[in-house]
């Protein structure tokens, strides 16, 4: 256990020392290939160019720290770096100019099947059939085709989020914390390994990240996160029969997952293609409601890890931790709701202020004309 957790700790340090250093010079080439986000549309949040390509800098942070720290590479985690830098070639030239929404998914699902075919599956799932005395279900030859879409599915879904200054990097970093401390509980050291070494690099990147931003991870970094978050969860709680490691990576990643639903459930109902980007996403409408970015921002990063220590509550024992974790979510809905009818309470504090400092100086002024006369 002291051996984990001090290759824990060196993970995230050599991640986020490597991330942090690496982001100014990732910059730089992202000016020189022109990697550029130019803001042209209402979609955008910023109003001048921002170089994309930032998540070159977390991959490199993750891949340094997980070769000095991740141990024998066993064919499936060399599946998962192999199918990992394919989608960070594929961030790359998308962030230097846009592909095509069909070759995106196309160059994805690759990525996916090389980990798949190498030996990482989700090979059965908890049966929820009250009238049925079978466990689980051994998924046989569905295996393949439902771990791909699974990591499709994650991998987009934190690409799609990506909307705002430090969005993805926070639920990211959030979502690889929450994992990294269930695989420890579940004993799969190797992978906390990895998810410390995700969680570093981020953290090292988030610096530049936060609004107003430096740098944006672009496709590079969102495809990547997403990808690596969806091939972990496989790796460390798809494998095992009790039920409730298949609801905790849903519960981590709950936000994105609902978000891109939601996205494409609404894309659906209109009659416009899925891949269609749009300006409804859940962050968009705070932004619509009066929230600026970094509120916005801390609401659904808040939102995010109210799930994951959901999911971290969920694998304890005693009614006690459920009573607080209840309380907590209601204590948070409450204020939620608070602060939501009372967002622009320092304004209205200032105005009276002003107002009354007006009234105080208008009488003292008719004051002074009065003793004058």
């Amino acid at each position: 256990m002291v051996d984990n957790g001090i290759f824990l700790i060196f993970s995230l340090a050599i991640a986020f020392l490597f991330s942090f250093a690496a982001v100014p010079l990732v910059r730089v080439v992202a000016f020189k290939i022109g990697a550029v986000d130019v803001p042209r549309d209402q979609r955008r949040m910023h109003t001048k160019p921002i170089p994309r390509m930032g998540g070159l800098a977390i991959y490199l942070g993750f891949l340094v720290s997980y070769l000095c720290f991740g141990g024998i590479l066993e064919p499936k985690s060399v599946g998962i770096i192999a199918g990992a830098t394919v989608l960070v070639i594929l961030g790359i030239l998308d962030d230097r100019k846009p592909i095509r929404a069909v070759v995106k998914l196309g160059v994805q699902l690759i990525a996916a099947l090389i980990p798949v075919l190498m030996g990482l599956r989700v090979e059965f799932v908890t049966s929820i059939n009250l009238f049925s005395n079978q466990a689980n279900y051994v998924l046989g030859a569905l295996s393949v085709p439902i771990t791909v879409v699974w990591i499709v599915g994650v991998t987009n879904a934190l690409n799609l989020i990506d909307g705002l200054d430090g969005l993805a990097g926070g639920i990211a970093s959030i979502s690889s914390f929450c994992l990294m401390f269930v695989s420890l509980v579940f004993g799969s050291p190797h992978c906390a390994v990895a998810l410390a070494a995700i969680a570093g690099a981020t953290i090292g990147f988030l610096p530049y990240n936060l609004n107003p931003a430096k740098i944006f991870m672009g496709d590079t970094g969102a495809l990547f996160l997403g990808y690596m978050l969806a091939t972990l969860s496989v790796d460390g709680f798809f494998k095992s029969y009790a039920a409730i490691t298949f609801v905790i990576p849903l519960l981590v990643m709950g936000l994105p997952l609902f978000d891109t639903s939601f996205a494409i459930f609404r894309r659906m109902l209109r009659g416009e293609p899925i891949m269609q980007p749009d300006r409804s996403h859940l962050h968009h409408r705070l932004i619509d409601a009066g929230f600026s970015q970094r509120q916005a921002v801390a609401i659904m990063c808040t939102i995010s890890g109210l799930l994951s220590l959901t999911a971290i509550v969920l694998i304890t024992e005693g009614w006690k931790r459920t009573l607080v974790m209840f309380a907590v979510s209601v204590l948070y809905y409450c204020g939620g709701l608070l602060y939501i009818k009372n967002k622009n309470y320092e304004q209205d504090f200032l105005d009276n202020l002003a107002k009354k400092e007006g009234l105080s100086n208008q009488i003292e002024e008719e004051r002074e004309g009065t003793s004058e006369k």
